[in-house]
């Protein structure tokens, strides 16, 4: 399913409804999830992967974060996917550093190096397939698509959450800023493979047209403990729509919430 780890990263990257004051990290380096992708409800479409691992990147300490995504099954006979997203941010700020993106979908392919210098608020765009280059102006503070996911999870004021709230927030993708904007639409308990898990249910905005159906055609449900874990993202598409539900997990810095009846 074209736009397959795309979809899935857009959708996580949630914002938050004002800043905690309080630092709480939400994750650690370990931490491992996997989603299972339905298309229209009625097959399998593939699957995505989000790692985090820690290194250096220019003598600074980093988190490197590596999401995959593939089509499997009868759809990759006809239309093959694999998408490979890298991003590294500060272990302290969460600021973007280094974001990588190499996608083969269905024969259309991009390979692009991000290089952020965020204090000067400029961007280094390297295409290895056109061999060309470029520097552009950034926002202040930018996040890159997968940087965006865990840097709100760190900041996500889950105490002063209500209704209807919305807020926006500044993301870089291949050459251009997006203004990303999102609604909390509140509370909900979900079936999951865990068992039933309390979730904050989010809105994401979209642009409608040639992939999505309209404005509001994601839907995205966030674990509600200190984790903050994608638990299943719905998008209704142009064609059908696509599903997917975290499947698998490990490396969690804190215990998973179900509920036990």
């Amino acid at each position: 399913m074209k736009k397959l780890i795309l979809i899935l990263c857009l959708a996580i990257s949630f914002v938050s409804v004002g800043y905690s004051q309080e630092k709480i990290d939400s994750f650690k380096a370990g931490e491992w999830f996997k989603f299972k992708m339905s298309y229209s409800g009625f097959f399998k479409a593939g699957n995505a992967t989000l790692q985090v691992n820690e290194t250096t990147l220019n003598e600074k300490p980093v988190f490197h974060v590596v999401g995959k995504g593939w089509t499997t099954g009868a759809i990759k006979w006809f239309f093959k996917v694999e998408d490979r997203y890298e991003s590294y941010f500060d272990k302290n700020t969460n600021l973007p550093y280094k974001f990588i993106r190499k996608i083969d979908e269905g024969g259309h392919t991009k390979d692009l190096e991000l290089d952020f210098d965020q204090k000067n608020q400029k961007v280094f765009i390297k295409n290895n397939e056109t061999k060309k280059s470029k520097t552009l102006k950034t926002k202040p503070n930018v996040q890159d698509m997968v940087s965006t996911f865990y840097y709100l999870r760190n900041k996500l004021d889950i105490k002063n959450l209500k209704v209807n709230d919305q807020v926006g927030l500044d993301m870089f993708f291949d050459e251009e800023s997006y203004g990303f904007k999102l609604k909390y639409l509140g509370l909900e308990t979900i079936e999951t493979p865990f068992g039933k898990v309390e979730s904050l249910k989010f809105r994401p905005y979209v642009m409608a047209g040639r992939v999505f159906k309209e404005e509001e055609s994601l839907t995205l449900w966030v674990s509600n403990d200190k984790n903050k874990i994608p638990l299943r993202i719905k998008a209704d598409l142009a064609v059908g729509s696509l599903r997917a539900d975290l499947e698998a997990f490990k490396g969690l810095k804190y215990p998973f919430k179900i509920i036990v009846d």
